[in-house]
């Protein structure tokens, strides 16, 4: 009998062990910090049956396999605390070695705590795993602060239009203005999130996401273009109106290396597949340049410009000579071209048919 016993309790001691490992998995926090508050909360609750006193200690070594909950009571002549003391008799009975060191440990089943004692357990530990969470979602977020992250689409708020996000093992969400208008996002889709910031709140970890941020498209190329990942070509600047149109300005130091047409990519291959991520948003890739007025004749794509002529140097205003059958498209729908040209240069650029540039 006693064989069978002892059997019984090494499995059910093993079947705790799996349920930790299962449950690292499935949550992503360590079985041991796991084990650490399940012990925590045991000791609150058995230490009720011992008016609140500080005797009980648990142990739960992963590594080993142990779980042992025992309560330390002094060994004393006569009982006056029966929480804390026990009598020689009754300590030797448990340990002969006890009267000797003063005190004896009294293994406990958990079992035996009850209902309320066992509910209390489940609150202090389910604490501990939020906390844990919170904590591990802080430090995963953080080491990809401006980085790409995939995501999973769990739900859209009907109400207010955000998206509730699955990232790795972590939850986060994805306000409507940073969504690229206009896109129809629903649930299952996996997306591309840029991660703004992350800070720390009362609350746990407050996850900034973004789809609308210039730092999104230029990972997608980081991600896209080898060439820019090992530092061949060089992002200079981005600038967008998310869900419209995007500028980038590259540049390579190697004279050997086209850099525009790197980002392209053979029949804009590479290019197309950044588009397709963005739901169709216009990039348009132009080439960096030191010099002023080359950049912003560059930065006027689509259009073609005849002259740029710096105004002022502080604050930085240029003018710009187009043929007049261009002069549309350099301003673009509604001043979109010339506002993002200005944006992605930082020149402040008045728009002049060439006809006119010098007649005023």
């Amino acid at each position: 009998m006693a064989k069978a016993k002892k059997t019984k309790k090494t499995d059910n001691t093993a079947e705790f062990f799996t349920a930790l490992a299962l449950m690292e998995e499935e949550r992503g926090i360590p079985k041991e910090f796991i084990a650490e508050k399940i012990a925590d909360a045991i000791v609150v609750a058995a230490r009720k049956d011992y008016g609140g006193n500080e005797i009980v200690s648990c142990i739960i070594d992963c590594e080993n396999q142990i779980f042992s909950v025992t309560a330390r009571k002094t060994v004393v002549d006569e009982v006056m605390d029966p929480y804390t003391e026990i009598s020689k008799e009754e300590a030797a009975a448990i340990d002969p070695k006890s009267i000797e060191q003063g005190f004896v440990d009294i293994k406990l089943d958990t079992r035996k705590f009850g209902r309320v004692v066992a509910q209390n357990s489940k609150n202090n530990f389910r604490q501990g795993v939020r906390e844990a969470e919170r904590g591990q979602t802080l430090a995963e977020f953080q080491s990809k602060t401006r980085e790409l992250v995939t995501a999973v689409v769990q739900k859209i708020d009907p109400k207010t239009g955000n998206a509730i996000l699955t990232i790795g093992h972590s939850e986060a969400t994805l306000p409507k203005l940073e969504q690229v208008p206009d896109e129809l996002l629903k649930e299952g889709d996996h997306i591309k999130v840029y991660v703004v910031d992350v800070k720390e709140t009362e609350r746990g970890a407050r996850i900034m996401l973004s789809r609308t941020h210039p730092g999104l498209v230029k990972r997608l190329f980081e991600k896209e273009v080898p060439e820019i990942f090992d530092g061949t070509i060089e992002i200079k600047a981005v600038s967008r109106q998310a869900g419209s149109r995007t500028k980038i300005a590259v540049y390579s130091p190697d004279p050997e290396v086209d850099a525009v047409g790197a980002c392209i990519g053979p029949k804009g291959e590479r290019v197309n597949n950044i588009v397709n991520e963005l739901a169709g948003e216009k990039i348009d890739i132009v080439k960096y340049s030191e010099d002023p007025t080359l950049f912003v004749a560059e930065a006027l794509s689509p259009a073609r410009v005849a002259r740029v002529e710096i105004e002022s140097e502080e604050p930085k205003v240029c003018k710009a000579s187009v043929p007049e059958e261009q002069l549309s498209l350099a301003i673009g729908n509604k001043g979109q071209n010339v506002r993002l040209a200005a944006k992605l240069t930082g020149w402040k650029i008045d728009i002049h048919p060439e006809s006119g540039f010098f007649g005023e």
